[in-house]
């Protein structure tokens, strides 16, 4: 069985607030061996979200509707409900001293507003809601089990959890089926490189499926897997994590919550080894990614900005003659903080990162999106890395910063 999802709410449609509730009741369908069909967003529209309604039931036998039970104007989830059941709202006393006890527990007067929160279309079922003011609403609609929940993320949830979650047994039935995914995380290439290295595993018809996902310059390989069984399940979506590393190799960073900046970290930490950096153009966001992390000061000892010409030289002893030789945005420079910085922090490895942002600031032989990266490590030579990135000023310094990351994570991996 596969499910429809619809959130409601101008603010979601409008961009005004990203809708977290759909992704998270999706995980937990899986979790339990349903799908999910579609996802829809509608806006506080009483037409629009009965059509959606309809569309949904007739489409599905579980729907699940998120938003528009607050107590204002623009909350109109439930009368759409009514206009579909071809029926009225009305007074559910149960739930009305539910929410005037919410309020009396909290010494705060209850308004009359709040009293449309207690109205239910005839032949619905308010679902209590004891972590909030607005009931939930069941209804049938055809074939399709309605469950209408606030969009508030914490009653959602806790709607979902003590309402929805006891009744998905009965709707599954005997046609039961385990749903597994994974993430398997990469940096370092292109979708298209990835796809190309992936091959018949990115099959359509394929069991696990396997596709792709970008964001912020990651690639992940989504893996998702369908059986009988919860044992044949997870291990076919092992099987196929296994041969998804084995084609993309040191191209993977991680898996599923793991974050480029904490692998790396948790490489320096095993090694018991520090690092320190020294920050152009991200202007200290490679230090803000590694400190993201509870305990990140075992293996990181800190970094200096150095943006303008004077900074560099003042604060990591950049030569003046260096900078109106080379330019600031160059290997030597880039060579000569990371080194200058190790130095300064007594660290085992320092990263630099010098480049030009954007938009301003390019010159013919460096354009926009030009980056340079220095390695260093106690008693080795110092590593070089360039990079010309396209996109916007928040893009390339975001892409470098995890570049710088890459870098220093494949040093770690001896690859």
């Amino acid at each position: 069985m596969d499910a429809v999802i619809i959130s409601i709410g101008d603010e979601l449609v409008l961009g005004q607030t990203v809708d977290t509730n759909a992704a998270w009741l999706s995980a937990e369908l899986a979790s339990r061996g349903i799908g999910t069909l579609w996802h829809l967003t509608v806006a506080d529209s009483r037409p629009a979200i009965a059509d959606a309604i309809r569309r949904a039931a007739s489409e599905t036998r579980l729907l699940i509707i998120t938003g528009g039970l607050g107590p204002t104007d623009d909350d109109l989830t439930r009368h759409a409900l009514a206009d579909v059941l071809q029926t009225a709202l009305g007074l559910d006393e149960t739930s009305l001293a539910q929410i005037t006890e919410f309020f009396t527990r909290r010494q705060r007067p209850m308004v009359d507003r709040n009293r449309i929160q207690a109205m239910i279309p005839a032949g619905a079922t308010a679902l209590p809601n004891d972590v909030g003011t607005a009931p939930g609403i069941y209804a049938q609609v055809g074939p399709a089990q309605v469950f209408i929940v606030p969009g508030v993320p914490s009653e959602m949830r806790h709607l979902f959890n003590v309402h929805i979650a006891p009744r998905l047994d009965e709707l599954t039935g005997d046609t039961k089926r385990v749903i597994r995914t994974a993430m398997i995380h990469c940096f370092g290439e292109g979708e298209s490189g990835i796809a190309e290295r992936l091959g018949d595993l990115m099959a359509r018809d394929r069991n696990p499926l396997v596709g792709t996902t970008v964001s912020d310059g990651i690639i992940s390989a989504r893996l998702r897997s369908e059986f009988p069984t919860t044992d044949q399940a997870d291990r076919e979506l092992e099987d196929t994590a296994r041969l998804v590393h084995e084609a993309l190799g040191p191209l993977v960073f991680g898996r599923d919550g793991q974050t480029l900046p904490g692998v790396v970290g948790e490489l320096l930490k095993r090694n018991h080894q520090t690092l320190a950096t020294a920050e152009s153009c991200t202007a200290g966001l490679i230090g803000k990614m590694l400190t993201d992390a509870p305990g990140s000061s075992d293996y990181y000892l800190g970094g200096i900005i150095v943006y303008s010409d004077a900074s560099k030289q003042r604060d990591l002893n950049i030569p003046a003659d260096m900078l109106n030789t080379h330019g600031a945005v160059s290997e030597p420079v880039a060579r000569l903080l990371a080194e200058n910085v190790r130095e300064r922090f007594d660290a085992d490895y320092a990263l630099s990162v010098t480049g030009i942002a954007g938009p301003g600031g390019a010159t013919p032989d460096k354009p926009v999106g030009t980056v340079h990266f220095g390695l260093t490590i106690r008693d080795q030579p110092t590593q070089h890395l360039h990079r010309i990135f396209g996109g916007t000023r928040p893009f390339i310094r975001d892409l470098t910063a995890k570049t710088a990351l890459n870098l220093l994570r494949l040093h770690l991996l001896n690859r």
